[in-house]
């Protein structure tokens, strides 16, 4: 069947049901999402789906904008060198370090009324820094050497470096619940298991957001209320359900039925091609909004495997996958061909670096100079002969990615490459397969990523999952090379944009020659929603449209 068939008949059955009934303005939102997080605590585990669930319910201290601006979410004003919030100081062993002053809002308060103070700040920081609790969020609090808690409302972070993220700040935990917690957990691992997050996620001070979780079952829906105790804007709805249905057709039925009244677009819910066909055949009945984003969508080699240990074989690999036709073919081009992992709208991104065309003959002759030659079944085989046969996973149900992995596949095979394919619940695949580094060969997913982030959490040795550190850190592929760490540190420290470029250039050049993953596409993410929603504005980075939630209504 052609790629052009199989969209049709996978698409045909949600696409050519009855529309719903028309809806007045109501109090209750039902979101449908393909993903569930594994739980909710917000340093543990980097997943999209997390993060965006607890945007509603948990605010970070800093955040980007829809206009790409960082600015306050729990602080007064953004730390800066001109403002004298933050300061380059000399620290004793004669390097340069920083002071950043954080100045919490006074009225913040936890979703059990308890307030929200430097102390959490503090106790965040110290948790943070301790490797057996997994960490893995975005801005580490480890970046800070010390915390003086000044006042109820104020910390002061000495930082034992100059790094150009000083005002980037993630959430804070309630150290008046989660430090009885964190005190009985003695071995790697242990605090993973017995956080509230996980064993209570209801409990109300666990979150300072607009929204509180008043409902959780695990692996099917997420229910939202309002936090009384939250000083901002009054959220516009009574009740905000989050609803698992894993399979996206399914979902895309859902939301034609009305049983759902919007899909979340940052990457978990329908793929771009359904929105593209709802658009064709309900162009009245949605706002369709496709927003260019910082989402990655790769695959993950692993190194472990004896296969993919040699260089050219990974090149191989990307040489043989014809991405630009499945672009165009699958997202009408909306979605550019990826050849590192900093998107083209990014300041940093550099055209100066090595480019993998489709080239099937290029393939093969890596592979043969590899010692990989065609068998009789059309597999390559090494003088031993084993085959050059690799497992292929991504999350089960996801049937845009099923697709990919259909023309990857073909395409593979077209160069003497078997790809066995592999898939799991995505529950399963971000909370134990990749956590893990578990799976066998290549692993299809998406790195989100914030307006500046860093690419330490996915490319810095320091943040390869183990045992030893609770399976904390996002660098699923075991990337380590001591030149790529260096850059890292470097670009952490500089303030001139235009070292940054060159920093940035020379680690995209070490990712492309490597090639520790192929690069796919970068989204541009579709979102589907009622037209009387209103308020809605997505960002297309990391920070997602959820932190600005309580301005969401029913008109």
């Amino acid at each position: 069947m052609s790629l052009k068939k199989s969209l049709a008949a996978l698409g045909a059955a949600g696409l050519l049901m009855a529309a719903g009934p028309a809806f007045a303005a109501k109090d209750q939102l039902t979101i449908g999402v393909a993903q569930f997080p594994s739980t909710l605590h917000p340093n543990i585990d980097a997943e999209v789906i997390k993060s965006y669930t607890l945007g509603f319910v948990i605010r970070q201290i800093t955040a980007f904008d829809k206009n790409w601006k960082n600015g306050c979410l729990l602080c007064t004003e953004l730390p800066s060198v001109q403002n004298g919030l933050a300061k380059i100081i000399d620290l004793p062993d004669g390097k340069k370090g920083m002071q950043v002053t954080i100045k919490l809002k006074p009225d913040l308060k936890w979703g059990d009324g308890e307030k929200v103070t430097a102390k959490d700040l503090e106790f965040t920081w110290r948790i943070a820094r301790d490797p057996k609790t997994g960490f893995s969020n975005t801005h580490p609090w480890s970046r800070a050497i010390k915390v003086d808690v000044v006042d109820d409302s104020t910390a002061v972070l000495t930082l034992d470096k100059v790094i150009a993220s000083y005002n980037e700040w993630d959430q804070v935990l309630p150290a008046h619940i989660e430090g009885p917690v964190y005190e009985k957990a003695k071995e790697a691992g242990d605090y993973v298991k017995q956080t509230t997050y996980a064993r209570s996620p209801t409990t109300a001070g666990l979150y300072n957001g607009p929204y509180l979780v008043s409902g959780y079952q695990s692996g099917s829906q997420i229910v939202l209320e309002p936090n009384p105790h939250w000083p901002g804007t009054k959220p516009g709805f009574k009740r905000i359900v989050i609803k698992l249905i894993e399979n996206t057709a399914a979902l895309q039925a859902n939301l034609l039925s009305g049983d759902v009244d919007m899909v979340a677009g940052e990457g978990v819910g329908l793929t771009i091609d359904q929105v593209l066909e709802l658009r064709k055949q309900h162009p009245d009945r949605f706002t369709y909004l496709f927003k260019p984003s910082l989402n990655y969508e790769h695959i993950d080699l692993q190194i472990g495997n004896p296969i993919l240990k040699d260089v050219r074989v990974r090149q191989a690999l990307i040489y043989a996958a014809d991405r630009k036709t499945l672009t165009e073919r699958l997202f009408q081009g909306m979605q550019p061909v990826a050849d590192t992992w900093v998107n083209p709208l990014s300041t940093n991104f550099t055209k100066d670096t090595i480019h993998y065309p489709y080239d099937p003959a290029k393939a093969k002759a890596l592979l043969a100079e590899a010692g990989w030659k065609p068998g009789p079944d059309g597999v390559c085989r090494n003088d031993k002969g084993e085959r050059l046969s690799v497992e292929f996973g991504t999350t089960a149900g996801n049937r845009l990615r099923e697709l990919q992995q259909s023309v990857l596949q073909n395409n593979w095979k077209a160069s003497c490459i078997e790809a066995r394919i592999k898939n799991e619940p995505a529950r399963t695949f971000f909370g134990e397969t990749l956590k893990k580094r578990a799976y066998g060969g290549l692993a299809m997913y998406a790195w989100s990523s914030a307006v500046t982030e860093s690419p330490r959490r996915t490319l810095g040795s320091d943040n390869i999952p183990t045992e030893a550190n609770g399976w904390g850190g996002a660098n699923y592929i075991a990337f380590s090379n001591k030149r790529m760490d260096e850059l890292i540190d470097k670009s952490e420290a500089a303030l001139d944009p235009e070292e940054q470029k060159k920093l940035w250039h020379d680690m995209q050049q070490i990712y492309a020659s490597e090639a520790p993953v192929i690069p796919l596409f970068f989204r541009a993410e579709a979102h589907v929603f009622p037209k009387w929603l209103k308020g809605y504005e997505p960002t297309g980075h990391g920070d997602w449209g959820s932190f600005e939630s309580e301005n969401w209504r029913s008109e």
